[in-house]
């Protein structure tokens, strides 16, 4: 495990000084210009001398090549660089909004793991029956709905027409104090919201995972001792069929992320998504970079869970990955 923990930290590195040298080529071919996003509404009155000295003053005016390595040479010792909109150090914008978008992001994703594996199991044990011919409709219906679509329609039942949940924020209107109530009052419809757009892959995967055990041989020996069937289902059949679901969390990362942008967004969730709107609309160079690599990073360990995952699951595949 640790000598294929090495070998993967090893090979990000390239992988992330990659992304982040296409993140300001791609921002200095972009359209939108930092200087006027960062004056506002004095750019349209300010003259060329004064707005190319903002254009100095950011740094902005130096070749694509020199910005980069200037921002990745900084990042390197600790500094990420202080974003040209928000008017504070770009670390501390993530740690003020990253663990909140943790928060979510982990509370959907356990939501969708043990929804969709007690589903998974339930469809398996009798498939063609009733209840899998119902969850299986819905989570091909779900796998096509956006999850924006699906937070408008939880706010307009949930808040608005049932008035049980709040629509957004992450505490009540006029409190000047945040509480765990509170919080876990608001968290409770963005992250079902997430969590239900990630639980058609999980259900699917884990429903075929153990409709092929309960056909394997061992299942069926165990069947023929004698034992219960929640032992057989349970104790054989499962552990079989998770091990394809097993390589899916990493590859759920990215789509997580971009749900949880898309969510938080919806529900006013204080996370990394206005911040990363905002870097992308005022073309913030050192913002931009910074969260692109902690979203690469993030899928770069997911994808070593599932191998990990897998490896102890499973002992015959080893850690030569």
């Amino acid at each position: 495990m640790a000598r294929m923990t090495a070998r993967r930290a090893l090979s990000a590195v390239p992988v992330l000084i990659a992304v982040t040298f296409g993140v300001f080529a791609v921002a200095a071919a972009s359209p939108f210009d930092p200087v006027k996003a960062y004056a506002g509404t004095a750019g349209l009155t300010a003259s060329q001398e004064n707005l190319d000295q903002l254009r100095a003053n950011l740094g902005v005016d130096q070749p694509l090549l020199t910005r980069w390595w200037d921002w990745l040479t900084s990042a390197v010792r600790g500094d990420l660089g202080d974003p040209s909109v928000m008017r504070m150090p770009v670390a501390d914008v993530i740690g003020e909004r990253a663990g909140w978008s943790l928060t979510l992001a982990t509370c959907a994703f356990v939501i969708a793991i043990l929804l969709g594996t007690g589903l998974g199991v339930l469809a398996a044990r009798r498939p063609g029956g009733a209840l899998d011919r119902c969850v299986s409709s819905a989570a091909y219906t779900l796998e096509a709905a956006p999850a924006f679509w699906l937070g408008l329609l939880a706010i307009w039942f949930f808040a608005l027409q049932l008035d049980v949940l709040p629509a957004g924020g992450l505490t009540d209107a006029g409190s000047d104090t945040v509480t765990f109530g509170q919080v876990a009052t608001h968290l409770v419809l963005p992250a079902s919201v997430l969590g239900v757009s990630q639980l058609p892959w999980f259900f699917l995967y884990v429903r075929q995972g153990v409709t092929d055990a309960l056909d394997e041989d061992p299942v069926r020996g165990a069947r023929a001792r004698g034992l219960r069937e929640r032992t057989v289902l349970l104790g054989h059949a499962l552990r079989s069929g998770m091990l394809p679901m097993l390589t899916l969390i990493g590859s759920r990362v990215p789509e997580l992320i971009t749900g949880a942008l898309l969510v938080e967004t919806v529900f006013s969730w204080p996370g990394i998504a206005a911040a990363t709107v905002e870097a992308a609309t005022s073309v913030d160079f050192s913002l931009l970079a910074a969260l692109t690599v902690l979203a690469t990073a993030a899928v770069l360990l997911g994808n070593l869970l599932s191998d990990l995952l897998y490896g102890l699951a499973d002992p015959r595949v080893g850690f030569d990955g």
